[in-house]
């Protein structure tokens, strides 16, 4: 009987990690609970794989990049915003979004160090996380 219950047991373990794995990756597939805004998912995107490097020390993927970063910034603000998010908060912060990524871009095209380009990412990663944020406020985590 013992064998029977212990091989349940491990049954359900199997089971149940296979069910949070499921979970987590459809919760990651999508950055926000409501709409989906493809344009700020696009951003996310390139913002990801240039920031993240960057914290090991690796700006190679940001001044090679920015120029697609300044683009996706530009095709948010001319993108039709989803009604739930089309408020007067999440427009101006995705406006600064771009102004701040074409800024980065001018100061990355004039050889800025990495102390100065990393302290300017991070400012440019907090105001996208600020718009995630307004898009999703019961989900503060991202």
């Amino acid at each position: 009987m013992l064998k029977i219950i212990n091989k349940h047991h491990g049954n359900m373990k199997k089971l149940s990690a296979l069910f949070l794995g499921l979970f987590i990756i459809l919760a990651s597939s999508n950055i926000f609970a409501g709409e989906s805004w493809p344009e700020l998912e696009a951003f996310h995107k390139i913002m990801s794989a240039t920031f993240h490097p960057s914290e090991e020390g690796n700006f190679e993927p940001i001044r090679t990049r920015i120029g697609e970063m300044v683009e996706a910034a530009a095709k948010l603000n001319t993108s039709t915003v989803p009604a739930e998010y089309n408020k007067p908060e999440i427009i101006e912060t995705a406006k600064k979004l771009e102004t701040d990524a074409k800024a980065l871009e001018e100061k990355i095209k004039a050889n800025v160090t990495n102390e100065e380009l990393s302290k300017d990412l991070i400012v440019l990663h907090d105001t996208f996380h600020k718009i995630v944020g307004l898009c999703n406020p019961k989900d503060e985590k991202h």
